[in-house]
């Protein structure tokens, strides 16, 4: 068994998966050199081949450090010789894989990320997706409806049943916001970093009281907040395991994706930012009632005051829906077998 990972959340969710495998296979766990995911693997104690890196924003440098990694990937699988490849959408997986002939199945949960899902669909034997999302979403890109399968889960679900990695330890004190800064370099998101400015200048001015600590994903957002905020608020420096840290959240405040849903999922009162539309995950949560979307400053801190004094609601309706999740396993284990 072969399985290359590329982010932290890819990571979070194989993990199971991959000691599930490793019961009865052998298997290798690639992944690449990326900032958030490095720190993960560390702190989950997971055995991986680094191979490649993380070609940040600029359309040039992800082509490159791309190919790059498709020619040094190529000859450790030819090596490990893999009967099947595993694969959360991942580019160099699915050219290595179809250039060996390796059968290759697919997690996918992110249909609105269009370069992504045109690199890695095509080449795809197998499709798993959320039993929320719709295959033509999918298939689209050029996969046949009959070979996309479907799990009850939502993979942040998945991700929060996870144990505590290490403590984190804060001190007690006020009410505490946790924000996750968006996704920036992703090829689907152009989330500009002076967009949530507002959100946390506006918190700050009015709800003193509150401590509030802010996740970057790259050292450059790190370095860009620190210009603009003092001391009073606290930019973590290193990547924690999501769940140690959010833990401490009286409520979270994310641009959709897995962390928002995690935090959801934990039952913490939760507002997700993002503008947009086509976020599934966001879109049935919120149906759920369990993450409000506002991406205006003043009434995300209206709801932040309200929220933080009447959660047990969301805690209540995060438990009910999160008890409905299914492992998906299980459907991976026979697409395998077939």
């Amino acid at each position: 068994m072969w399985l290359d990972i590329l982010t932290g959340k890819q990571l979070l969710f194989a993990e199971p998966i991959i000691k599930k495998l490793e019961r009865k296979n052998k298997v290798l766990c690639t992944t690449r050199d990326y900032r958030e995911l490095n720190s993960l693997v560390k702190i989950r104690k997971i055995s991986t081949h680094i191979i490649g890196m993380h070609g940040g924003g600029e359309n040039i440098s992800k082509l490159l450090c791309s190919a790059k990694r498709i020619q040094k990937l190529s000859k450790v699988v030819y090596e490990f010789q893999p009967d099947v490849a595993v694969s959360f959408q991942s580019p160099e997986a699915a050219r290595v894989a179809f250039g060996l002939g390796i059968r290759h199945i697919g997690f996918a949960d992110s249909s609105h990320a269009q370069a992504v899902m045109k690199l890695t669909i095509p080449y795809l034997d197998k499709l798993l997706i959320p039993w929320i999302m719709k295959k033509d979403k999918f298939s689209r890109y050029g996969i046949s409806e009959k070979d996309i399968l479907k799990y009850k889960a939502i993979d942040a679900a998945l991700i929060s049943k996870r144990k505590f990695s290490k403590k984190i330890m804060l001190k007690k004190g006020p009410k505490t916001i946790i924000l996750r800064m968006a996704e920036d370099q992703a090829s689907y998101n152009k989330f500009a970093n002076d967009d949530i400015i507002p959100i946390i200048s506006n918190i700050q001015q009015h709800l003193p009281e509150f401590r509030i600590i802010i996740l970057a994903r790259y050292t450059q957002q790190i370095k860009f907040l620190k210009k603009q905020f003092d001391k009073s608020i606290k930019i973590f420096q290193k990547t924690p395991d999501g769940k140690d840290i959010l833990r401490y959240a009286d409520v979270f405040i994310g641009s959709g994706g897995t962390m928002t849903a995690e935090a959801a999922f934990l039952g913490i009162p939760t507002i997700s930012y993002s503008r947009r539309k086509d976020y599934e995950v966001d879109a049935f949560l919120e149906k759920k009632k369990i993450i409000i979307r506002e991406h205006d400053p003043v009434k995300i801190t209206q709801l932040v005051k309200k929220l933080a004094v009447d959660n047990l609601q969301y805690s209540r309706r995060a438990q009910k829906l999160l008890k409905t999740m299914e492992d998906p396993f299980p459907i991976l284990q026979n697409v395998m077998r077939v």
